[in-house]
């Protein structure tokens, strides 16, 4: 499975067939183009997930080109490559809104991971909308959405939620298994996905699991740089 397609415009053949070959070894679908009008072609073709774009390009810059994308879409993530380091270039390449800026010549490595970090990032994960199911059972558990109420079938205890706390849980319930990214369940659950939100999150995790603790077969596991899981072993 391709983890994305990556739109490389670069007049350098020997740079841009070593970027390509290393980033299809990756994973990654590549199509590599010479100049900034071949691109400006094929971006109108495809849904491209990232451009890799090489500033000093004949027919058309790389500037000009992003700023040409731009017109298109507003959202795609690019990277400038450019044999100049001056401060200029870089400011001017940032304002065009770009993810980053890299200076010849440059380790392939880096580049590596500044596009699986960006695209990481950028990406939409599918994930199954959530339902309008009520009751959920969970483990010793049973979550009564619509009353915001966590039973156990242990002892009857019923814990009353907070309403952020049951729409949480109920999130987990539907991936239950599966990890889910920070990012995805910041959007879905509260419409953005900056630092206080995901402080939030943090504690409301923190909340669940004080819940959840009676049941050593449940726990809602980090998974480090990515998001959590909600493991429920038989």
């Amino acid at each position: 499975m391709k983890k994305g397609l990556i739109l490389l415009a670069e007049d350098d053949t020997n740079l841009g067939f070593v970027v390509k070959d290393n980033l299809e070894l990756a994973g990654y679908e590549v199509e590599l183009y010479p100049d900034g009008e071949m691109a400006l072609v094929a971006f109108g073709r495809k849904t491209f997930d990232l451009c890799i774009l090489d500033v000093m390009m004949p027919k058309k810059d790389g500037f000009t080109t992003a700023q040409e994308i731009r017109k298109k879409n507003t959202e795609i993530p690019f990277i400038f490559v450019t044999a100049k380091s001056l401060k200029e270039d870089q400011i001017k390449g940032l304002k065009l809104g770009a993810e980053d800026y890299i200076t010849k010549p440059f380790s392939i490595e880096v580049l590596m991971l500044k596009v699986e970090n960006i695209l990481k990032r950028t990406q939409k994960t599918e994930i199954t909308p959530v339902p309008h199911k009520e009751l959920f059972e969970i483990g010793k558990f049973i979550l009564d959405f619509k009353n915001q109420t966590l039973t156990s079938t242990i002892d009857n205890h019923n814990e009353q939620m907070t309403q952020k706390e049951a729409e949480l849980l109920r999130f987990f319930c539907v991936h239950k298994n599966n990890v889910i990214e920070r990012n995805v369940i910041l959007n879905t659950l509260w419409g953005d996905d900056d630092y206080f939100t995901g402080r939030s999150l943090d504690v409301f995790v923190s909340r669940l699991r004080k819940y959840l603790k009676a049941d050593t077969n449940l726990e809602i596991a980090n998974v480090h740089g990515v998001g959590f899981k909600l493991i429920e072993n038989n």
